[in-house]
């Protein structure tokens, strides 16, 4: 440590002021992002302790404090190798100073960079403009300049952005995955640009929108350069209170109360920095106003998840910040909300989802940060109104503030009217009226302790009534999308399969594997509430979520009555589209079969009984499909058509990570759900969604799960692709192609074979590949011994019998319920599956009866590829040559070489999974015919 600061202190003496931190930054390598742990963990732990020297040799040496000391001593080591980066000025130098170590090893300080070169940091936003100048880049527009704007540029870009720690920067970090905060944040900071825009603020503020994982908090908070550079300049100086720097958090609630995988990094720096030996105490404790942190955080949750998690992250950064770091609340205790009734402002407040009281928490917790950032505008504001509604006297003074005036405070004769020595009440509620050496944050960091209080009383303040489930913001959003709304906690909404079997262009996977008539199929839902957030759900989490049923209750009659009206109202609405078959427009009129899979858990719903009675009445048959977190609702449910669970994962991390289920113990939860459809006497179904990237690994734990509930069916289905939203991390190359599925749903037969092989007392019977339906990427296994026969017309192979006898199954549930002893099976309802629909017949499970409809410009290049993925016929079916087949070849080779023979998967920072596979390369070509 001696030698080191030795060289620290020759440094100094040999480059003057400022040409020290230039040449130290340019000589110095590139610094690392913090987020490798582990390495930075084993290179922390080989360093040696870093003693304490006096501060009076600091000071006869250096002229450095004791505080700088205990900053220079919390450096730490790199926790990665160097990142390459582009040449840049803060590189460049023509001092020819020595090399310089930069690293935070051994107990060297990282080097300073000059202000003009800070800002020059990797980063994925917008560009700054500098307080009373620029940092460089285009010029801003007028009045604009101490903004920074976010537009969506591409990750490689070379962005700028400023400290936060330097002296009137607002930095506004959130973390986001369904948007919400991200939308919030971006409100935040657009209100404050405006007002630095539209006032004189700009000489003094600027602000910035950033996520958390793309600074370093390290350097972020403990390595002070402003305050260092400026230290022997402006030796015994104080800045302006209105210009301390601000940092405002935006965090929602993840999974068990942490923050998002990809944002973990503050709350794990932070605690670091809280408890590493080598850092001073209170280190964003400052006796310079305008260099005091200031803080302010905003939580966001669900208490439907846990309660005692919501806005967990919030609470633990904002409590690291302001009760170990040194960091001050930003609200004071006299700021006062105006959306809140006159209350007092809070610099740490929380938004629970499931209450629905999240903009109004928002709007509270806004309005006292932009009132403590802007303490004289707030004060001209209230000064105006009081104006308005009082005389004034002498110089222009209210009355009531006046000394010669008031009747309750004896006359000053000395100070004469309107004395310029009386303290205003504005000053006296102004925020910097605590900013002394001696403040107590105590008052304030009582906003931490007392949220769940404030939490209870927004509870209890509300109704003890049953609330309806939707709220009007949700209802806008699924009515935008389609849904047709059924009283206060069901829908509707018209299937396209349904609208392309009405114009002759197929049907859905369910009428290749079971028969039914997609254009009579009603896909409904008698509950909108999901205790899961899947990542591949196609509704973009625009439902409720909860964990067990406490709304408003629905009568069953009413929800079927109003869902079959609308349906067939739906129905006739399709008559003006081009290609409708009138004869097949005027059977749909009839609905015969209903899917309750549209949305939501339909069987949370407490009187799904009842509701799936009043179908049968109708003869409509039931297609029900659950999630696997309510296996005593499936215990107690009526025989139906057909019982699917969805089996997302093959292991618990897995389905934590895939369904992000509210429950705790949502394995557990699944695995007795499967027990449950063991004991049914009726159709059941494992239903698996692939999705490449996530769940697509471990066939043996799917096969296990399979075999816990003796499925009658297994339905291996390629997720669907439904777009970008901000509550998934999906993309295209996470669906998967039908020639995958097969070959998965072929290992998983594999699979189930070696179990079977075991046997045991109740050995698992045998599975076989039934149908598959290619334009839904689907694929069914099937029970041999409840759904193959021989063939009559060769006894060596298996005729499958997985379609449906639908008035057969309505008159054996009739007959149930009016004898609840008696009772039927599987095979008492099965009937013959078509030659077309079964695996491996060329028409790939598409109804002969109807036509194919491409777009002119999605035809495929290719119609069929070897096992390599190179394609051997063209677009009209027709083999290639030989010698473009070849040519096809080494371009795949030549692919292979770059990226390698396996999948590659990459993924992002935001969560996101992307896969590259050299065999697909061809699959995804069109041509337009």
């Amino acid at each position: 440590l001696a030698a080191c600061y030795a060289c620290r202190v020759s440094a100094r003496a040999a480059y003057p002021a400022g040409t020290r931190q230039r040449a130290a930054a340019a000589a110095a390598p590139p610094f690392s992002s913090g987020r490798q742990r582990s390495q930075r963990q084993r290179q922390r732990n080989q360093s040696k302790p870093i003693g304490r020297r006096d501060a009076a040799a600091d000071d006869a040496d250096e002229g450095t404090t004791l505080k700088q000391w205990h900053r220079l001593a919390a450096t730490r080591p790199r926790s990665s190798p160097p990142r390459p980066r582009p040449p840049s000025p803060r590189r460049a130098t023509s001092t020819g100073a020595p090399a310089y170590d930069g690293s935070r090893g051994g107990g060297v300080r990282r080097p300073s960079a000059s202000a003009s070169s800070r800002g020059r940091r990797r980063d994925e936003r917008g560009t700054l403009g500098g307080r009373g100048g620029r940092r460089g880049g285009d010029e801003c527009p007028p009045g604009m300049a101490d903004v920074i704007s976010v537009p969506a540029g591409g990750a490689a870009a070379e962005r700028q952005y400023a400290r936060v720690l330097s002296p009137g920067t607002v930095t506004v970090a959130y973390s986001s995955k369904t948007g919400t905060c991200g939308g919030y944040a971006s409100r935040l900071r657009d209100s404050i640009a405006e007002e630095i825009a539209g006032s004189n603020w700009g000489r003094r503020r600027t602000v910035q929108l950033l996520r958390v994982e793309e600074l370093d908090w390290w350097d972020e908070l403990v390595n002070d350069e402003d305050a260092e550079q400026d230290g022997g300049n402006n030796k015994g100086t104080a800045s302006s209170p209105s210009s301390a720097p601000v940092l405002l958090l935006v965090l929602p609630t993840w999974t068990g109360g942490t923050l998002p995988p990809e944002s973990s990094v503050l709350l794990e720096n932070l605690r670091e920095i809280a408890t590493d030996w080598r850092v001073a105490p209170e280190p964003l404790r400052s006796s310079d106003p305008g260099r005091q942190l200031k803080v302010a955080a905003f939580g966001m949750g669900s208490s439907a998840y846990d309660a005692s998690t919501v806005g967990r992250p919030a609470k633990d950064a904002f409590a690291s910040l302001v009760g170990k770091l040194g960091a001050r609340p930003l609200v004071g205790n006299k700021v006062v909300s105006k959306t809140a009734g006159g209350r007092k402002g809070k610099s740490l407040m929380v938004g629970d989802a499931e209450v629905g009281d999240a903009g109004e928490v928002y709007e509270k917790w806004a309005e006292g940060v932009m009132a403590s950032i802007f303490p004289e505008e707030e004060k001209k504001s209230r000064k105006a109104s009081k104006e308005s509604e009082t005389t004034t006297c002498g110089d222009g003074k209210n009355e009531s503030d006046c000394a010669c005036k008031s009747q309750s405070k004896p006359k000053n004769d000395d100070a004469g009217c309107c004395s310029a020595e009386k303290q205003s009440d504005e000053e006296t509620d102004s925020l910097s009226a605590d900013e002394d050496d001696g403040y107590d944050s105590s008052d304030d960091i009582v906003d931490l302790e007392d949220m769940g209080d404030i939490m209870k009383s927004q509870r209890s303040s509300k109704s003890k009534e049953p609330v309806e489930m939707v709220t009007p913001r949700q209802a806008k959003a699924l009515k935008k999308e389609g849904y047709k709304l059924i009283g206060t906690h069901s829908a509707v909404k018209l299937c396209r399969w349904t609208k392309h079997q009405l114009r002759g262009r197929g049907g859905c996977y369910k009428h290749t594997h079971y028969g039914i008539t997609s254009y009579q199929c009603m896909e409904a839902t008698p509950s909108l509430a999901c205790a899961n957030k899947c990542v591949f759900c196609w509704r973009h989490h625009k439902n409720p979520v909860g964990r067990e049923w406490r709304w408003k209750t629905d009568d069953p009659a009413m929800i079927v009555e109003e869902a079959v009206n609308t349906h067939v109202d739906m129905i006739r609405e399709t008559r003006g589209i081009p290609g409708i078959r009138m004869d097949r427009w005027e059977e749909a009129h009839t609905v015969r079969h209903c899917a309750l899979s549209l949305v939501g858990e339909p069987i949370m719903y407490p009187r799904i009984n009842e509701l799936l009675e009043e179908l049968h009445d109708r003869d409509i048959s039931t297609f029900l499909v659950t999630n696997g977190q309510h296996p005593k609702a499936i215990e107690d449910l009526i025989p139906i058509t057909q019982l699917y669970v969805s089996v997302d994962a093959s292991n618990p991390e897995s389905l934590e990570a895939v369904d992000r289920p509210l429950f705790s113990d949502a394995w557990d939860r699944l695995k007795s759900s499967l027990s449950c459809l063991r004991r049914k006497g009726q159709r059941t179904v494992a239903r698996l969604t692939v999705v490449k990237g996530w769940n697509s690994d471990d066939l043996g734990g799917y096969a296990r799960l399979v075999a816990l509930g003796r499925c009658s069916l297994v339905e291996v289905k390629g997720v669907t692709f439904c777009g970008k939203s901000d509550a998934s991390n999906l993309n295209m190359t996470n669906t998967p192609w039908h020639h995958e599925v097969v070959e998965f749903t072929r290992k998983l037969k594999v699979e189930l074979d070696a179990i079977r092989e075991e046997g045991g007392d109740d050995p698992l019977p045998e599975y076989d590949l039934a149908c598959e339906h290619k334009h839904s990427c689907s694929v069914l296994l099937a029970r041999v011994d409840q759904f193959a026969v021989p063939d009559p017309s060769d006894p060596a192979r298996r005729k499958w019998r997985t379609w449906i006898d639908y008035p057969k199954f309505q008159e054996l549930a009739s007959r149930h319920r009016s004898d609840q002893t008696f009772t039927f099976g599987v095979e008492d309802y099965t009937a013959d599956t078509p030659d077309w629909a079964v695996f491996g017949a060329d028409e790939e499970g598409f109804d002969p009866t109807d036509k194919r409809h491409r777009k002119k410009s999605k035809h495929p290049m290719y119609a069929r590829f070897d096992g390599s993925g190179v394609p051997t016929h063209d677009t009209f079916g027709e083999p290639l040559g030989e010698d473009e087949m070849e040519i096809l070849r080494e371009r795949m080779d030549e692919r292979k070489r770059e990226l390698g023979d396996a999948t590659t998967v990459t993924e992002l920072r935001s969560g996101e999974k992307v896969l590259e596979d050299p065999s697909l390369m061809f699959r995804g070509l069109v041509v337009t015919r």
